[in-house]
């Protein structure tokens, strides 16, 4: 799931093409403002929601420091949603999968041959 969106600049605005800025995408691959994030205080989490805080955090709209404390969340809770995503994409955050894939990691790390085998 790519989360980030690279522009290259142009003529337009006198810079070279080789640098280009990057700004988050939402999981619908739109682009991210403040705006389009879940509202301060949210306490229904569907897993789209979670993706764009992750979005925005990696997209530097948001620090990590910042989302912790506009959503009342730990740093634990925010890195857990991370590797989720970067594990088994949006669908590793409903909440409904969270426990299969938790129930995989503690399996894998019992047997170390499972792991090589995947």
């Amino acid at each position: 799931m790519t989360l980030l969106k690279r522009h290259n600049q142009d003529a337009r605005n006198g810079r070279s093409a080789g640098g280009g800025n990057v700004e988050p995408l939402s999981p619908l691959g739109q682009p991210m403002r403040l705006e389009d994030l879940p509202p301060p205080g949210t306490k229904r989490w569907v897993a789209r929601r979670k993706a764009e805080v992750v979005s925005a955090v990696r997209g530097g709209l948001l620090s990590l420091q910042d989302a912790c404390r506009r959503y009342s969340l730990s740093e634990d809770e925010y890195r857990t949603w991370e590797r989720l995503i970067d594990d088994h994409g949006l669908k590793g955050l409903h909440t409904t999968r969270t426990q299969v894939y938790r129930n995989i990691a503690q399996r894998k790390a019992r047997r170390p041959d499972l792991v090589a085998r995947n």
